[in-house]
């Protein structure tokens, strides 16, 4: 692959000098003629009014991207250099219009579209979970996908505030209504929590969304909830959506709603590890808020799990 998609070594500039960009990699912006080149873009999504209860999300991005210099060339279990196998770039941040949801969506959607157009794979730092909807509309606008999504929350509500319909809560409730995804071919993994209700669970199970509670995970152990995860995406198209707070507080206290009782860091990357075979079309990691994250252990993990999916991602069937 071209040597100018390469990250900068710490062996040449130290990791505390120079822009930040994803995992030290060239900044190619949408209109810059290298473009063309690009196979994988990692993009940042500053955006989290979809947040309901503690915010910060917006500003992961930026935190994910300085944490993200630590990240070297090689997978030091793998042994495997993505880098080489696939011509990967920063393509810099969407833009967001925090005093208007729905225009944010629609210039997310426009952003992604743009990316699906020159045919990048789209790795996003986010931003609160609703960023993952227009990134799907963007995506899915001729076919449905299948999705992995790790999370303590399933994110399938119907509205919020008397009948708000976009929220963090509720992007894969939108995203199924609007034929975005295959309930057939969904696996959220990690529910866990208390509730309001079960009527998040109900849509599910009326429209065949397989969830597998924190519960059944920590009995049958990543590797065997992986393989069904993997089953259940099957050979199609996949979209892959990691929310921080799928990782027990202890490992990530830097995100909006944690919940106790879920994996380790250790099992985090495992699950991400274990993606490798799904032919994954976009992947994002959710909810990293800075403002909870004082020692910046929360973003580092998340931006290690942003390098398991794209050695994932360059893992996938051709």
């Amino acid at each position: 692959m071209n040597n100018g998609f390469q990250p900068v070594s710490g062996f040449v500039l130290p990791r505390f000098a120079g822009i930040a960009t994803f995992m030290r990699l060239p900044h190619v912006p949408l209109d810059d003629p290298r473009l063309a080149q690009v196979q994988v873009g990692l993009i940042g999504a500053p955006w989290d009014g979809g947040t309901t209860n503690r915010p910060g999300p917006r500003h992961g991005p930026r935190q994910l991207r300085d944490a993200s210099t630590m990240i070297r060339a090689q997978h030091g279990i793998t042994g495997i250099r993505p880098f080489e196998r696939m011509n990967c770039a920063d393509l810099g941040d969407v833009d967001p219009n925090p005093a208007d949801l729905h225009d944010t969506l629609d210039r997310m959607t426009a952003f992604y579209a743009r990316v699906r157009e020159a045919g990048i794979i789209p790795l996003t730092g986010g931003g609160d979970h609703l960023c993952t909807l227009p990134i799907l509309r963007a995506l899915a606008r001729d076919r449905p996908l299948g999705l992995i999504h790790f999370d303590s929350h399933t994110d399938l509500f119907h509205s919020y505030f008397n009948g708000q319909m976009f929220t963090h809560g509720t992007p894969f409730r939108r995203a199924v209504e609007e034929g975005l995804l295959d309930p057939a071919r969904m696996c959220m993994i990690g529910i866990r929590g208390t509730a309001y209700d079960s009527e998040d669970r109900d849509f599910a199970r009326a429209t065949g969304i397989r969830v597998i509670p924190i519960e059944d995970f920590h009995r049958r152990g990543a590797e065997d909830v992986m393989t069904e995860a993997r089953a259940i995406a099957g050979d199609g198209d996949t979209y892959v959506s990691y929310d921080i707070d799928f990782v027990d507080p202890a490992f990530a206290p830097g995100t909006g709603t944690p919940e106790v009782g879920g994996p380790t860091s250790w099992q985090a990357l495992e699950c991400a590890r274990l993606l490798a075979g799904v032919t994954i079309v976009g992947a994002d990691l959710v909810e990293v808020s800075p403002p909870f994250d004082p020692s910046g252990g929360t973003a580092y993990l998340g931006a290690s799990l942003m390098f398991e999916m794209l050695c994932a991602i360059v893992q996938a069937p051709s």
